[in-house]
């Protein structure tokens, strides 16, 4: 089935989490370059093994139920611990955002004040205001940026429904990127 109606989002933490694709945070990802599924379904190869051959979609790979269902929440990026967004809630439209490792660097603590307690094992969003900020912290774990509150909630519900039904290795996600 195609993805869309399930999920919609470009979370490119969650892209580099899974498939290594826009990995700006540097995660160690779960299936990254295992091309198309030898036993892929004749439909769903006669429309993508066409793009992926011209390169006009690269990053072909699949993840399994199973995969998924194994993998570490806690796990994260080897340097990064989080994502930081901010904006002047005066003037949202100068959002800004920033992968920070858990030691912030001084040139970002002079822009949006110190470090927060307590996001240390964060495993959701935190958000403050400061005298002149809106701040919105989010961690990188694989729990933090593929569990419950995220946008992938719905293809995993699925997904697990499906691996009870025909077992954990029979249900995969098959993914290309542009």
């Amino acid at each position: 089935m195609d993805l869309w109606p399930l999920y919609s989002q470009n979370d490119y933490a969650s892209f580099g989490c899974l498939f290594g694709v826009r990995n700006y945070a540097g995660h160690r990802p779960l299936a990254a370059d295992r091309g198309l599924p030898d036993d892929l379904s004749s439909s769903l190869r006669a429309q993508l093994e066409p793009w992926v051959a011209q390169g006009a979609m690269t990053g072909a790979t699949w993840v399994s139920w199973a995969d998924i269902a194994g993998l570490d929440p806690a796990s994260g990026p080897e340097y990064y611990a989080g994502r930081l967004t901010w904006s002047s809630p005066s003037l949202p439209s100068t959002r800004r955002q920033q992968l920070v490792p858990a030691a912030w660097p001084p040139e970002l603590v002079a822009e949006v004040g110190p470090r927060p307690h307590g996001l240390d094992g964060a495993d959701s969003c935190t958000e403050w205001i400061t005298d002149d900020l809106r701040c919105t912290y989010e961690p990188l774990t694989a729990g933090a940026v593929l569990g419950g509150e995220s946008h992938w909630r719905h293809v995993f519900a699925v997904m697990k429904a499906l691996a009870e039904r025909f077992g954990a290795e029979d249900v995969r996600l098959v993914a290309a990127f542009d």
